[in-house]
């Protein structure tokens, strides 16, 4: 009796079947044009995730910088002056101090204003 690799061929073609679930046309259904598919959302997806840290890091520093100039100083001068006073905050904890605690972030801005001095 020949051996055909029956099994192992289906499970890779249902795997990858699988992975497309939810694109539109051929790219769900047929095998090959699904690999192609799923090839290429993988290297959006690899791209995104590098992508996506620079994003919210641009947002964090949107969001200090927006706070800071309310209270009349500039995102560079702050984040120069936090250094110098010896805090430790990174920008994404200090963004989210600036969203939930505005008053906390005030108190921060007025102690490394202050040290700063």
């Amino acid at each position: 009796m020949r051996s055909v690799n029956g099994t192992i061929r289906k499970n890779r073609r249902k795997k990858i079947l699988k992975r497309a679930k939810g694109f539109r046309g051929g790219r769900r259904k047929l095998f090959r044009t699904a690999k192609d598919a799923i090839m290429k959302s993988d290297m959006w997806a690899y791209r995104d995730r590098k992508t996506k840290k620079r994003d919210f890091r641009k947002l964090w520093i949107v969001r200090i910088n927006a706070a800071c100039r309310q209270e009349g100083v500039s995102y560079s001068k702050f984040m120069h002056d936090l250094k110098k006073a010896g805090i430790e905050l990174n920008r994404k904890s200090l963004s989210e101090i600036v969203v939930r605690q505005p008053e906390v972030f005030k108190e921060i801005l007025k102690e490394v204003t202050t040290k700063a001095a």
